[in-house]
């Protein structure tokens, strides 16, 4: 990151603001923890953390702003459009996200085509056909019905579609893992991606402002479609633990070195924020 010192100071000060206190860090953990099937490069490696990482701090920052969800508190602090402005929030998610791809593109050992590959995942699953996509659909449909088909599928891209990214990022990091490797490692992630969305909706009912970190019941209050209004609190949590179930069998093949993977699927539905 850079420092807060360097001009444009109040720019990097909301910078670092949004990105290097709180969060989960469930992204960069699932890069390290994709990693450790095979034989990561630690330089490819930590390049792929930050910047996916970075994504997801950017999409928090924009997403709390008036026009989109309308937040005041992320990571149990003001969020970072309260605190520096719309306009410097702005800008600070928008260097967020370019700093993201500076990184991934760096020289490293990796061969380059891998490389160039590590930046396409990214790029795809942070656009239109990923995580931006995900959130317009989300926007265009407040206070309407959605089917379960057409939730998961907002959702795969919203939520799902970076968290799918980390994995591969891991994967590809490695130079012995091989294309049925990484195909199996997706699926995981998209199991996972959707149980951590389904837990999500049912913290928002169930958790307190807080626990989360966030305003509580902002969905219920904006009159968002969500797995609770379509299934119900229990069966809502009934359903994520069954998709951890499946994306944890997915791993067998992969035995010891798989623990750190299984342990994060675990920990997305005990988790309470």
């Amino acid at each position: 990151m850079p420092s807060e010192k360097a001009d444009p100071q109040v720019l990097h000060e909301a910078m670092r603001y949004a990105a290097l206190d709180g969060g989960k860090r469930l992204r960069p953990l699932l890069v390290l923890a994709a990693s450790e099937l095979g034989e990561a490069d630690p330089v490819v490696l930590e390049h792929a953390m930050a910047a996916v990482e970075l994504i997801h701090v950017y999409s928090l920052v924009h997403d709390d702003m008036p026009a989109m969800d309308n937040d005041s508190l992320r990571r149990g602090k003001p969020t970072c459009h309260v605190q520096y402005g719309e306009a410097t929030a702005l800008l600070a998610g928008d260097a967020l996200q370019t700093l993201a791809f500076d990184i991934l593109s760096r020289p490293t050992n990796l061969p380059s085509a891998r490389q160039l590959k590590m930046v396409n995942v990214l790029a795809q699953a942070s656009g239109s056909l990923g995580m931006a996509g995900g959130q317009a659909i989300d926007l265009a449909n407040v206070g309407l019905p959605m089917t379960q088909t057409e939730l998961e599928h907002m959702h795969s891209l919203k939520t799902g579609a970076l968290i799918r990214a980390a994995v591969v990022l891991g994967t590809l990091s490695c130079t012995n893992l091989n294309d049925d490797d990484i195909e199996r490692l997706d699926h995981y992630a998209r199991k996972l991606g959707l149980a951590f969305q389904v837990i999500d909706d049912v913290l928002d009912c169930e958790a307190d402002t807080a626990t989360l970190g966030k305003t509580a019941g902002k969905d219920a209050d904006n009159n968002k479609p969500t797995y609770v209004k379509l299934m119900g609190l229990a069966e809502a949590r009934l359903y994520a633990e069954a998709l951890i179930e499946e994306a944890v069998t997915l791993l067998e093949p992969f035995g010891d070195k798989a623990d750190r993977l299984r342990s994060l699927a675990l920990f997305v539905t005990k988790r309470k924020n």
